[in-house]
């Protein structure tokens, strides 16, 4: 049996070595050549703001065949233009092209005047004001929600809150039920001094936030993805599809202290959602109150939010028209992978489609008075913000 050494050759190795030293220096005139990282290229207008938050409309080139307009609320933790990446991997685009209208949220970095805000003022402030904004403006009394991630724990918290403004609810990888040991962040939020954390940062930047969701797989964020980055360098769009994906992970927003810490207590360690022990402000969260048509969808090989977190919603909630989407996939898969839009965002288009006219509701000129006008809060120019509510309730 030879040894290693007398089974290496010299003469492949030197010509491993040329080629990829010809690799790094085309990728070398490939990353001098990339002024800008281009993400979120959707046409898009800017109709309401408050605050760090802005709401956008997607403009819309074909014709709107869902009467409904859809808001989509993405997390706090990481920028919502994950789900228009790039052209070819755009759930936006996707969706526009099957007739939908769409609006979305930009939730902003929190700076130290944010620290106090709560889940309270997220979920019926600033969501609240949104749902309002676009009601009024489209003349109807109920949108459609479809909320991502913690975005979906918002939005099944929201329509448990207000049923009465929401047509049609959609999450996508969105946690619920807590209790799981499933995933390891799960384990590590349960045992997290979320006080001592709140106490120090007041807001929590967002890159030691990040720093511990790149330790969730160390090696494969860490270590893999650069080694295997040595193969598309040499291709300019293999390049940019790869940096913006490194551009949307390392652009973490802080969290506003305050929120954070009832999010980890109440969510990840009291579980209390699921057990109808959530409080929100005064008001105690049934899920059971989630009445409207729901589309559930979960990632089979989610390690940030496993299946075990996202399907208990299910048999909770109060309405009969309920549907578990299985996605044969992981977290980011949902949203970028070449699957991801040729199945889920036409399925998504289509079950809207088949409950667009059930039973809506059409305001005869403007919907009833809503929240944001009885609080003077119904422009850019609104009297006061949610979170100077908070800064108030504080003094």
């Amino acid at each position: 049996m030879k040894s290693a050494v007398e089974n290496f050759d010299i003469r492949n190795f030197i010509k491993e070595l040329g080629e990829v030293n010809t690799k790094l220096i085309k990728g070398t005139e490939n990353l001098a050549g990339i002024e800008e990282i281009d993400v979120g290229t959707a046409p898009k207008e800017l109709v309401y703001e408050e605050d760090k938050l802005k709401l956008y409309h997607y403009k819309q080139e074909g014709k709107v065949t869902c009467g409904v307009p859809v808001l989509i609320v993405y997390a706090l933790v990481n920028r919502q233009y994950m789900l228009d990446l790039q052209p070819d991997r755009s759930i936006v685009r996707n969706l526009l092209q099957h007739g939908m209208d769409l609006y979305i949220i930009d939730w902003g970095y929190p700076r130290k005047s944010d620290m106090y805000l709560t889940l309270d003022d997220y979920i019926t402030g600033y969501l609240d004001n949104c749902v309002d904004a676009i009601r009024k403006r489209v003349g109807k009394n109920r949108i459609n929600l479809m909320g991502i991630c913690q975005g979906g724990t918002f939005c099944g918290i929201y329509s448990a809150l207000y049923p009465e403004k929401v047509k049609n609810l959609i999450t996508l990888v969105a946690p619920f039920d807590f209790s799981t040991n499933d995933g390891l962040l799960f384990n590590w939020a349960k045992n997290m001094n979320v006080d001592a954390l709140v106490d120090t940062y007041r807001v929590i930047p967002g890159d030691f936030l990040n720093s511990g969701f790149l330790m969730l797989m160390p090696f494969t964020l860490n270590i893999r993805k650069y080694v295997d980055m040595l193969d598309v360098v040499e291709d300019k769009e293999k390049l940019l599809n790869f940096l913006r994906m490194e551009k949307w992970i390392f652009d973490s927003p802080g969290q506003a202290g305050e929120c954070l810490r009832q999010f980890i207590k109440d969510c990840y360690q009291g579980n209390k959602l699921i057990k109808g022990e959530l409080r929100i402000g005064d008001r105690l969260v049934d899920l059971g109150n989630v009445t409207m048509p729901l589309l559930n969808i979960y990632a089979s090989a989610d390690h940030l939010v496993p299946p075990a977190a996202t399907r208990p919603l299910n048999d909770v909630v109060g309405t009969m028209d309920k549907t578990l989407y299985e996605f044969k996939g992981g977290h980011i898969g949902v949203f970028v992978g070449s699957k991801s839009q040729k199945e889920l965002a036409p399925a998504i288009a289509a079950w809207l489609h088949e409950r667009d006219g059930e039973g809506q509701t059409k305001a005869s000129a403007t919907p009833e008075k809503t929240r944001a006008e009885k609080t003077g809060r119904t422009t850019p120019e609104r009297k006061q913000s949610t979170k100077d509510k908070r800064l108030n309730k504080t003094k």
